[in-house]
């Protein structure tokens, strides 16, 4: 089951107070502070995990807590530090305060770590107080609090390229032959309940990430169809891959959808670079084609079929130039 959203709670660990002693030996009745301080309380800490896909394992509101730091003893004895507990989620996981709704983080990239729940400090030992003029304190500090949180977490998939369309555009086809990923195919609307992501190998040693997006319907952007649940996920990709069907009675009328859907969702969507691919060419005659070609005008688009591979080396290597070119971009505005 894919699950993009969760809501957990977290509380990092109390931090150990510190401890009054004094040193007492056989021929030290008298001796001085000898109290340890309080171990740290420990921390909650959210880590990327590449081999996570989903937000699953958190359905229900878990509760993760932390370690609580010992007290401080005699002996100049420190108290153990409390032990950290460490939350992986999936890469694209923003993190949000749940109550004031303030993006605390996000986890882009896998080994990406964020303190969420910092422990309290340790308290000090009267050892730490004595002085020249104070060669007997029995002063100590109280272990600092524990830090809790209600978080909500908002998974977001990273990919290079979006694939968006309407149901039975075939774009789980379209993935499943030009990637690793093997999404659920069947012919009617709606099979792919939830997005799919996989790595389109380009020649020997390169590759990109393609996701399919459940087909989105009109009026997507406000809550129709499947649409509004997995919208989130075009966010983050780099470029957009639009699937038309060629047998569509008005390709350009469909196109057009999906683009406003997109822009009313996210008006930074449009700004993306974009490939538009009428699929199943296969069945596209030469009447339907000298259709295209006149309602389309100033569209550029290209045909493919992933039924019988009709354009697909061709699809691959445009992609690839359209990503190269937003890398170029991007590495110009750096600098």
């Amino acid at each position: 089951m894919f699950v993009d959203h969760a809501k957990i709670y977290v509380s990092s660990g109390h931090g150990g107070s510190g401890c009054v002693s004094f040193l007492r030996e056989k021929f030290m009745p008298k001796g001085g502070p000898d109290g340890g301080d309080g171990g740290r309380g420990g921390d909650v800490i959210i880590l990327g995990d590449p081999h996570m896909r989903s937000l699953l394992d958190f359905r229900g509101g878990k509760h993760f807590r932390a370690g609580r730091g010992q007290h401080g003893k005699g002996s100049n004895r420190h108290g153990k530090s409390g032990k950290d507990v460490i939350i992986k989620v999936p890469p694209g996981t923003m993190i949000y305060n749940a109550e004031t709704d303030e993006l605390i983080g996000d986890i882009q990239q896998p080994g990406d770590r964020i303190v969420v729940a910092k422990g309290g400090r340790g308290g000090k030992g009267n050892a730490r107080y004595a002085s020249s003029t104070n060669q007997a304190p029995r002063d100590w500090q109280v272990g600092g609090k524990a830090e809790e949180y209600v978080l909500r977490l908002e998974l977001k998939l990273i990919a290079d390229i979006g694939v968006v369309g309407f149901p039975n555009a075939g774009k789980s086809t379209l993935l499943s032959r030009i990637s690793d990923a093997r999404p659920k195919i069947a012919d009617y609307p709606f099979t792919t309940l939830k997005p799919n992501l996989g790595v389109v190998k380009y020649h020997d040693f390169s590759s990109f990430v393609m996701a399919d997006i459940p087909g989105l319907i009109e009026g997507a952007h406000r809550g129709k169809g499947l649409g509004f649940e997995f919208l989130r996920h075009i966010e983050r990709t780099r470029a957009l891959l639009f699937l038309i069907d060629a047998q569509a009675e008005k390709p350009r009328e469909e196109f057009e959808t999906l683009l406003s859907e997109l822009e009313n969702y996210d008006s930074r969507l449009s700004e993306k670079p974009r490939l538009v691919v009428l699929s199943k060419s296969d069945v596209a005659d030469e009447t339907m084609r000298k259709r295209h070609k006149k309602e389309l005008q100033g569209l550029e688009y290209m045909y493919i079929s992933s039924v019988i591979g009709e354009g697909l080396t061709e699809l691959k290597e445009r992609l690839w130039t359209m990503l190269e070119e937003v890398r170029q971009a991007a590495e110009s505005t750096e600098q």
